[in-house]
């Protein structure tokens, strides 16, 4: 990944480095990233977010300049080594927003402790809907690595990096993201990253598409203030995914924002900022109610009002 304008720090949880940056002071706001990304994803609001927020942006384990071992990459075991994240830098509760695989990780913190979670954030986000890009899926099968090895040499690498590149300047709506999916694919030169991102992809997709699914536990977030963002360009997570997330997450805002891709924070960086910011100010962080929670678990799914679906037209 590219250089980060902001200081990496670094501290050792379970015998495992992790990198992390930490801007601006405030209620806290953890920034997760996506598959084979790494904090670097967030810098175009990071700035932002940090007048008014602390920021916390770590490289999730496997990627970025985070230690890559031989490790749990589950949804569950990325959720634990944030709580873990959080509990050594000395804060107990945050705005969690995650995008893509990152979205997952959000959703299975704010499951696993919703006590430490005061809202949700989910950006074009895993876990809604079976449908994944084949690039995605094609990760899981036999030789992804073998591959990678080769295309990943210094000459291929690097025409191939640049080919991407070329293209992510062209007008069409399909080649938006593919400045971002160079950056991606240089990563994958280092084989640690190569094997850790394979471990990651295998615990969520399969060959039919997504295995990680928030549709049956949806009714939880009646509890929790929860946006979802999603760029209507997105070429990774269809963008109808957001759609799914109106009919299954209760009282959940949903803004759809034109002209982006799958990274809309990149895309339209003060927009997003300016409807994180807005979520944020206009919602009470959710108390924790641990009788609530267990009759929200008995009584299951019931009636309740469906997300409102936004359309941003981005200037």
């Amino acid at each position: 990944m590219t250089g980060s304008p902001h200081e990496v720090q670094y501290v050792t949880i379970h015998g495992h480095r992790r990198a992390f940056v930490k801007a601006g002071s405030g209620p806290v706001i953890l920034l997760m990233h996506g598959l084979g990304c790494d904090h670097t994803t967030w810098e175009p609001v990071i700035d932002t977010l940090s007048r008014r927020y602390t920021v916390i942006a770590p490289d999730l384990l496997g990627h970025g300049a985070s230690d890559k071992p031989r490790a749990d990459y589950s949804v569950g075991g990325y959720a634990n080594g944030m709580r873990d994240l959080l509990t050594v830098l000395g804060y107990d509760k945050a705005t969690v927003i995650g995008h893509s695989f990152g979205g997952g990780v959000a959703m299975q913190f704010a499951y696993q402790f919703p006590e430490r979670t005061e809202r949700l954030v989910l950006v074009a986000s895993g876990g809604l809907g079976p449908e994944v890009t084949p690039a995605i899926r094609a990760i899981t099968t036999p030789g992804f690595e073998q591959l990678m090895a080769v295309l990943t040499l210094p000459g291929l690498r690097h025409a191939g990096v640049a080919g991407l590149r070329a293209l992510s300047r062209s007008p069409l709506p399909a080649a938006r993201d593919l400045d971002e999916v160079a950056t991606i694919f240089d990563s994958f030169k280092d084989p640690a990253a190569r094997h850790a991102i394979r471990h990651v992809v295998r615990a969520v997709v399969d060959w039919r598409g997504q295995i990680i699914t928030m549709s049956d536990r949806a009714y939880l977030t009646q509890a929790m203030p929860m946006c979802v963002i999603w760029g209507r360009d997105d070429q990774v997570l269809p963008v109808r995914h957001a759609n799914n997330a109106a009919r299954v997450a209760p009282k959940a805002r949903v803004e759809v924002i034109s002209n982006a891709g799958h990274f809309p924070h990149k895309d339209h960086p003060h927009r997003f900022a300016k409807v994180v910011n807005e979520f944020i100010r206009s919602t009470q962080p959710a108390t924790y109610s641990r009788t609530r929670f267990r009759s929200l678990l008995r009584t299951g799914h019931d009636a309740a009002p469906l997300a409102s679906v936004t359309d941003i037209t981005s200037a």
